[in-house]
């Protein structure tokens, strides 16, 4: 008798896990997507591994234009959420001595969210705008939490060419207002 009180609960949590997945079935087949929806699905079409050049204008000290960057897009939370992950493969895997900012991508209602978790410790929340062709997503800066003393993330927008090749442009806006932009050219390596 004692099994039932846990076999129960397990039972009636599968049931309502099914019972969820069919609803977002039969939902998601009779209403048509929304553009944020559409765009979150070209986004997550780039999940993979990708390496390229930065271009930095203007050079900055401490990144160099044409230094490679490698990016990670890995669809999460039953395809609720896309992870962003940044980092120069010339340096040591170690977050916590070299730059590894994480952005996270998901559908607030029907806009398409960013939030840039920024090695300058602060948390810039952007929302897209789409193209009308659809391989373009841009974000437009909404609001920041933590620290903006060393600057910001500001502005992003994603262009798929096509399968194997994107381009991502990052604005950051340092101190005083004066935007550094960032050009990533990219290609799958995974």
């Amino acid at each position: 008798m004692k099994h039932l009180r846990f076999i129960l609960p397990f039972a009636l949590l599968c049931l309502a896990t099914v019972a969820v997945a069919q609803h977002e079935m039969q939902t998601s087949a009779t209403k048509p997507q929304s553009d944020a929806q559409k765009s979150f699905t070209e986004l997550k079409s780039l999940a993979g591994t990708w390496h390229g050049p930065v271009t930095v204008d203007p050079p900055q000290p401490d990144m160099k234009s044409g230094e490679p960057a490698q990016i990670s897009l890995r669809v999460t939370s039953r395809g609720n959420a896309l992870v962003h992950e940044m980092k120069a493969p010339t340096k040591s895997d170690d977050p916590t001595k070299y730059d590894h900012p994480v952005t996270m991508f998901y559908l607030d209602n029907d806009r398409l969210t960013l939030v840039h978790y920024c090695d300058a410790g602060n948390r810039p929340r952007m929302v897209a705008k789409t193209s009308p062709a659809g391989k373009t997503v841009e974000f437009d800066f909404v609001d920041v939490s933590g620290s903006t003393d060393y600057g910001n993330m500001y502005h992003a927008v994603f262009t798929t060419i096509d399968a194997n090749h994107h381009i991502e442009d990052w604005i950051y806006m340092m101190p005083g207002n004066k935007p550094v932009h960032a050009r990533m050219d990219l290609t799958r390596a995974q």
